[in-house]
């Protein structure tokens, strides 16, 4: 690729490339060197699993590291025991050392799914700032000023409704620019909402008399619902450790106007390949539910495989196309002595949160029994009779029951 044509690349689906002319001259730097580029990426691992939302920008990473440059995936291991405050109205529960390592395994696991390990540089913010003395941490913020902290839109939100703010959280931004520092990297990563601590590290770069990284950030991908960002805790997620079946099923959910983000953000196509593809649903030529289906194709093959994608395909056309069960239903035991209302079976299989939801779901429709839609909140099953019954919950959870 020419320089302009690496730009494009690169650039592609980013919200902000800051400064975007320093990025070019990088790359001809790192060209006529033959120097690659130091590329990070921070991670805390508050949680165990990463989702789709999460591998946008690790897919930014990846063509990075297509090109040649070195891409560091960096843990923060000592960060993610103070809480990232980015998007918090409260104090985040720090973590422990055990639960940050721990879910720093899986992390290492789950990116090697997009990026490759031979070529991927895996480093833990302990290892510097373990080594930090209290003179160390007084000099690192002596670099800013509390009114340049102060600007982050968390902080002072959180201080005009007299939300407390803890002295440990404003040292989190400082200590992730100084990882940069550490990396001397020439690129950081973020989603948009880490906007502040990227050009953070920049100003702890230039206070240190390092050079100072371009920051490229990359949308925050929208939930199944396509409202909220992408989050476990809003259940609207697709977890890249899912099953075939679980993600084909859960692309499928998505709104046609959804699928072009998606398109757009989580597959490898270039934005005209994209465009062309829309316009061949937009005129016709091609059914919106057609393209789902290869976004849900691409995005399996991703993760897992192309012969996983096209089995997923067939199982899902089974289950709403021919009106099919799965094909690997799990089956329970359960312990019964006459009828047992449905309501009550729902819950205690777990395929509801509770009788409530039971009931609100019987009334939308959504519950099966033996293929037959219920109706009937009050329903019961009586096990002398019936020794098995298939359930369904929704679209997507099944179980087979017998009855002891």
């Amino acid at each position: 690729m020419t320089i302009d044509e690496q730009v494009a690349f690169l650039t592609k689906g980013c919200v902000d490339v800051i400064p975007a002319e320093e990025l070019k001259k990088k790359l001809e730097h790192s060209a006529a060197t033959g120097r690659p580029l130091r590329v990070k990426l921070g991670a805390d691992p508050t949680a165990p699993d990463i989702h789709l939302g999460h591998s946008v920008v690790i897919r930014k990473m990846k063509a990075f590291q297509q090109l040649g440059h070195d891409v560091i995936f960096l843990i923060g291991d000592f960060t993610g025991m103070i809480g990232d405050p980015t998007g918090r109205n409260t104090t985040r529960p720090p973590l422990t050392r055990e639960q940050i390592l721990a879910n720093a395994e899986t992390y290492k696991a789950q990116i090697f799914k997009l990026l490759d390990p031979d070529k991927t540089i895996i480093e833990f913010n302990a290892n510097w700032l373990n080594a930090f003395k209290p003179e160390d941490f007084v000099r690192l913020t002596a670099k800013v000023t509390l009114a340049q902290i102060l600007e982050r839109d968390d902080f002072s939100k959180r201080l005009a409704a007299g939300v407390p703010i803890s002295l440990h959280e404003l040292l989190y931004p400082l200590a992730q620019g100084y990882d940069s520092v550490a990396l001397k990297a020439d690129v950081e990563l973020g989603g948009t909402d880490q906007k502040f601590n990227l050009l953070m590290a920049r100003e702890i770069q230039r206070a240190y008399g390092v050079e100072t990284q371009v920051i490229m950030t990359t949308p925050l991908l929208e939930g199944l619902d396509g409202v909220e960002k992408m989050s476990k805790s809003k259940n609207n997620y697709i977890g890249i450790t899912e099953s075939p079946d679980e993600m084909f099923g859960k692309v499928m959910s998505i709104s046609d106007e959804l699928m072009w983000r998606y398109y757009a953000l989580v597959t490898d196509l270039t934005p005209a390949e994209v465009a062309q593809l829309k316009t061949s649903v937009e005129s016709g030529a091609k059914h919106p539910r057609d393209a789902k289906v290869e976004l849900a194709k691409h995005i399996i093959a991703d993760f897992h495989s192309q012969t996983a994608a096209n089995e997923a395909e067939a199982e899902f056309n089974r289950r709403f196309r021919e009106h099919q069960a799965p094909t690997d239903i799990e089956t329970r035991s359960i312990k019964a002595d006459g009828t047992i209302k449905l309501v009550d079976l729902l819950t205690q299989t777990g395929l509801a949160a509770s009788k409530a939801e039971v009931r609100r779901l019987i009334q939308q429709g959504g519950v099966r029994l033996n293929n037959e839609r219920i109706g009937d909140v009050a329903a019961e099953i009586d096990t002398a009779a019936t020794k098995e019954a298939l359930l369904q919950v929704g679209k997507l959870k099944f179980l087979k029951v017998t009855f002891e």
